[in-house]
Protein backbone atom coordinates (compact mmCIF):
# COMPACT_ATOMS: atom_id res chain seq x y z
CA UNK A 1 0.00 0.00 0.00
CA UNK A 2 1.52 3.41 -0.82
CA UNK A 3 2.60 5.14 2.12
CA UNK A 4 0.03 8.53 2.42
CA UNK A 5 2.13 10.66 4.69
CA UNK A 6 5.18 10.31 2.04
CA UNK A 7 3.09 11.02 -0.76
CA UNK A 8 1.59 13.75 1.21
CA UNK A 9 5.23 15.71 1.97
CA UNK A 10 5.72 15.37 -2.25
CA UNK A 11 2.16 17.28 -2.64
CA UNK A 12 2.88 19.79 -0.03
CA UNK A 13 6.12 21.29 -2.06
CA UNK A 14 3.88 21.69 -5.18
CA UNK A 15 2.92 25.46 -5.55
CA UNK A 16 -0.21 25.08 -7.22
CA UNK A 17 -1.53 23.36 -4.54
CA UNK A 18 -0.41 25.51 -1.49
CA UNK A 19 -3.95 26.74 -1.24
CA UNK A 20 -6.17 23.48 -0.93
CA UNK A 21 -5.96 22.99 2.89
CA UNK A 22 -4.91 20.41 5.20
CA UNK A 23 -8.64 18.30 4.49
CA UNK A 24 -8.34 18.47 0.69
CA UNK A 25 -4.56 17.99 0.46
CA UNK A 26 -4.87 14.73 2.59
CA UNK A 27 -7.73 13.25 0.43
CA UNK A 28 -5.87 13.90 -2.90
CA UNK A 29 -2.53 11.93 -1.44
CA UNK A 30 -5.02 9.40 -1.01
CA UNK A 31 -6.04 8.81 -4.46
CA UNK A 32 -3.11 10.29 -6.14
CA UNK A 33 -0.05 7.74 -7.31
CA UNK A 34 3.69 8.15 -7.04
CA UNK A 35 6.01 6.83 -9.65
CA UNK A 36 9.69 6.45 -10.23
CA UNK A 37 10.60 6.75 -13.80
CA UNK A 38 13.81 5.70 -15.31
CA UNK A 39 16.04 7.55 -17.41
CA UNK A 40 14.55 7.83 -21.42
CA UNK A 41 12.08 5.72 -19.94
CA UNK A 42 8.20 6.87 -22.07
CA UNK A 43 5.19 8.44 -19.59
CA UNK A 44 2.56 8.41 -22.25
CA UNK A 45 3.09 8.81 -25.95
CA UNK A 46 0.60 10.52 -28.71
CA UNK A 47 -2.34 8.91 -28.68
CA UNK A 48 -2.60 7.26 -25.70
CA UNK A 49 -5.96 7.86 -23.46
CA UNK A 50 -5.53 11.25 -21.70
CA UNK A 51 -7.07 9.80 -18.35
CA UNK A 52 -4.25 11.44 -16.17
CA UNK A 53 -2.07 14.67 -15.38
CA UNK A 54 1.23 14.48 -13.40
CA UNK A 55 3.59 16.37 -11.42
CA UNK A 56 7.21 16.16 -11.40
CA UNK A 57 8.52 15.56 -7.73
CA UNK A 58 12.34 15.21 -8.55
CA UNK A 59 14.01 15.02 -12.05
CA UNK A 60 13.68 16.44 -15.42
CA UNK A 61 10.45 15.49 -17.91
CA UNK A 62 10.67 16.63 -21.60
CA UNK A 63 7.67 17.16 -23.91
CA UNK A 64 7.79 17.00 -27.45
CA UNK A 65 5.95 16.19 -30.44
CA UNK A 66 6.95 13.61 -32.67
CA UNK A 67 6.28 13.03 -36.26
CA UNK A 68 5.37 9.45 -38.13
CA UNK A 69 9.38 9.56 -39.88
CA UNK A 70 10.74 10.02 -36.25
CA UNK A 71 11.43 13.86 -36.12
CA UNK A 72 11.13 15.38 -32.89
CA UNK A 73 10.52 19.12 -31.69
CA UNK A 74 10.61 19.66 -27.98
CA UNK A 75 8.07 22.21 -26.48
CA UNK A 76 9.39 21.82 -22.74
CA UNK A 77 11.15 20.60 -20.14
CA UNK A 78 8.98 20.03 -16.88
CA UNK A 79 10.88 20.54 -13.35
CA UNK A 80 10.55 19.78 -9.99
CA UNK A 81 6.60 20.99 -8.54
CA UNK A 82 5.68 21.93 -12.55
CA UNK A 83 2.75 20.03 -13.98
CA UNK A 84 2.51 17.92 -17.15
CA UNK A 85 0.05 16.42 -19.49
CA UNK A 86 -2.67 19.63 -18.52
CA UNK A 87 -4.24 19.37 -21.84
CA UNK A 88 -6.72 16.26 -21.34
CA UNK A 89 -8.26 18.94 -19.11
CA UNK A 90 -8.61 21.03 -22.24
CA UNK A 91 -9.39 18.33 -24.68
CA UNK A 92 -10.51 15.26 -23.01
CA UNK A 93 -9.04 13.52 -25.70
CA UNK A 94 -5.87 11.43 -26.72
CA UNK A 95 -2.68 12.80 -25.92
CA UNK A 96 -0.94 14.81 -28.64
CA UNK A 97 2.40 14.70 -27.78
CA UNK A 98 5.25 12.21 -25.95
CA UNK A 99 6.32 12.65 -22.22
CA UNK A 100 10.12 11.27 -21.30
CA UNK A 101 11.88 11.18 -18.30
CA UNK A 102 15.43 12.68 -19.44
CA UNK A 103 16.96 11.51 -16.14
CA UNK A 104 15.49 9.06 -13.16
CA UNK A 105 12.12 10.99 -12.10
CA UNK A 106 9.33 10.96 -9.50
CA UNK A 107 6.55 12.00 -10.84
CA UNK A 108 2.49 12.27 -9.00
CA UNK A 109 -0.04 10.92 -11.16
CA UNK A 110 -3.25 12.34 -10.36
CA UNK A 111 -6.52 11.00 -12.64
CA UNK A 112 -8.15 13.50 -14.63
CA UNK A 113 -11.47 12.96 -12.87
CA UNK A 114 -10.15 13.85 -9.77
CA UNK A 115 -8.36 17.07 -10.61
CA UNK A 116 -11.32 18.21 -12.09
CA UNK A 117 -13.44 17.65 -8.93
CA UNK A 118 -10.73 19.45 -7.41
CA UNK A 119 -11.26 22.21 -9.88
CA UNK A 120 -14.79 22.24 -9.07
CA UNK A 121 -14.15 22.79 -5.63
CA UNK A 122 -11.80 25.43 -4.97
CA UNK A 123 -12.00 28.12 -7.48
CA UNK A 124 -8.66 29.79 -6.26
CA UNK A 125 -7.19 26.45 -7.78
CA UNK A 126 -9.35 26.90 -10.91
CA UNK A 127 -7.77 30.56 -11.51
CA UNK A 128 -4.53 29.33 -10.79
CA UNK A 129 -4.87 26.42 -13.31
CA UNK A 130 -6.19 29.14 -16.34
CA UNK A 131 -3.20 31.26 -15.33
CA UNK A 132 -0.85 28.24 -15.88
CA UNK A 133 -3.03 27.68 -19.17
CA UNK A 134 -2.66 31.02 -20.73
CA UNK A 135 1.18 31.34 -19.98
CA UNK A 136 2.00 27.94 -21.61
CA UNK A 137 -0.36 29.17 -24.87
CA UNK A 138 1.88 32.56 -24.84
CA UNK A 139 5.35 30.51 -23.94
CA UNK A 140 4.48 27.78 -27.25
CA UNK A 141 3.07 30.99 -29.68
CA UNK A 142 6.59 32.87 -28.75
CA UNK A 143 8.55 29.56 -29.63
CA UNK A 144 6.38 29.28 -33.14
CA UNK A 145 7.17 32.70 -33.61
CA UNK A 146 10.98 31.97 -33.16
CA UNK A 147 11.17 29.24 -34.89
CA UNK A 148 9.51 30.24 -37.84
CA UNK A 149 11.62 34.03 -38.35
CA UNK A 150 14.55 33.53 -36.87
CA UNK A 151 17.75 31.83 -37.92
CA UNK A 152 19.21 29.06 -36.34
CA UNK A 153 22.11 31.44 -34.72
CA UNK A 154 20.33 33.37 -32.86
CA UNK A 155 17.72 30.61 -31.95
CA UNK A 156 20.39 29.19 -30.50
CA UNK A 157 22.11 31.55 -28.81
CA UNK A 158 18.44 32.62 -27.16
CA UNK A 159 18.55 29.25 -25.85
CA UNK A 160 21.55 29.02 -24.02
CA UNK A 161 21.13 32.33 -22.69
CA UNK A 162 17.84 30.08 -21.00
CA UNK A 163 19.49 27.65 -20.30
CA UNK A 164 21.83 29.85 -18.37
CA UNK A 165 19.46 31.55 -16.65
CA UNK A 166 17.56 28.67 -15.95
CA UNK A 167 20.65 26.00 -14.46
CA UNK A 168 23.77 28.15 -14.55
CA UNK A 169 25.77 28.40 -11.98
CA UNK A 170 28.65 31.02 -11.51
CA UNK A 171 31.80 29.51 -12.94
CA UNK A 172 35.69 31.29 -13.36
CA UNK A 173 34.53 31.08 -17.32
CA UNK A 174 32.07 32.56 -16.99
CA UNK A 175 28.39 30.95 -16.79
CA UNK A 176 28.48 27.16 -16.29
CA UNK A 177 25.42 25.23 -17.54
CA UNK A 178 24.96 22.63 -14.58
CA UNK A 179 22.76 20.60 -17.38
CA UNK A 180 24.10 17.45 -19.41
CA UNK A 181 22.36 18.08 -22.80
CA UNK A 182 23.35 16.88 -26.39
CA UNK A 183 23.26 18.54 -29.51
CA UNK A 184 20.67 16.42 -30.95
CA UNK A 185 18.69 17.68 -28.08
CA UNK A 186 19.35 21.47 -28.52
CA UNK A 187 18.66 21.09 -32.31
CA UNK A 188 14.96 19.76 -30.93
CA UNK A 189 14.45 22.79 -29.44
CA UNK A 190 14.58 25.10 -31.69
CA UNK A 191 13.74 23.23 -34.54
CA UNK A 192 17.51 22.52 -36.28
CA UNK A 193 19.02 19.78 -37.17
CA UNK A 194 22.09 17.91 -35.22
CA UNK A 195 24.77 18.72 -37.44
CA UNK A 196 23.43 22.50 -38.14
CA UNK A 197 23.50 22.96 -34.46
CA UNK A 198 27.08 21.66 -33.38
CA UNK A 199 28.46 23.78 -36.35
CA UNK A 200 26.98 26.75 -34.76
CA UNK A 201 27.96 25.87 -31.30
CA UNK A 202 31.84 25.42 -33.00
CA UNK A 203 31.28 28.64 -34.40
CA UNK A 204 30.27 30.13 -30.90
CA UNK A 205 33.84 28.63 -29.58
CA UNK A 206 35.69 30.54 -32.35
CA UNK A 207 34.39 33.56 -31.49
CA UNK A 208 34.96 33.07 -27.68
CA UNK A 209 31.65 33.20 -26.85
CA UNK A 210 31.14 29.79 -25.04
CA UNK A 211 33.64 27.20 -24.08
CA UNK A 212 32.13 23.64 -23.42
CA UNK A 213 33.50 20.82 -20.88
CA UNK A 214 31.97 17.80 -21.93
CA UNK A 215 28.18 18.34 -22.44
CA UNK A 216 28.17 21.19 -20.59
CA UNK A 217 28.24 24.73 -21.95
CA UNK A 218 30.30 27.97 -20.28
CA UNK A 219 28.91 31.25 -21.29
CA UNK A 220 31.98 33.03 -21.70
CA UNK A 221 29.90 36.58 -22.98
CA UNK A 222 26.69 36.85 -22.29
CA UNK A 223 26.42 40.12 -23.83
CA UNK A 224 27.89 39.72 -27.33
CA UNK A 225 25.26 36.18 -27.43
CA UNK A 226 22.29 38.37 -26.71
CA UNK A 227 23.11 40.59 -29.66
CA UNK A 228 22.67 38.13 -32.17
CA UNK A 229 18.97 37.85 -30.80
Amino acid sequence: MQDSKRTLWYLKKIPLLANLGPEAMARLAERVSLREIRRRDVIYLPGDPGEALYFVNGGRVKISKVTRDGKALTLSYCGPSEIFGECCLVTGGPREEMAEAMENAMITEVERDDFENMLRQHPLLGYQMTRLLAKRRLDLENKLETLVFRDVTSKLAELLLQLADEYGVEDARGTLVALKITHQELANLIGSTRETVSLTLSQFKRQNLICTEGRKVIIADTESLRALF
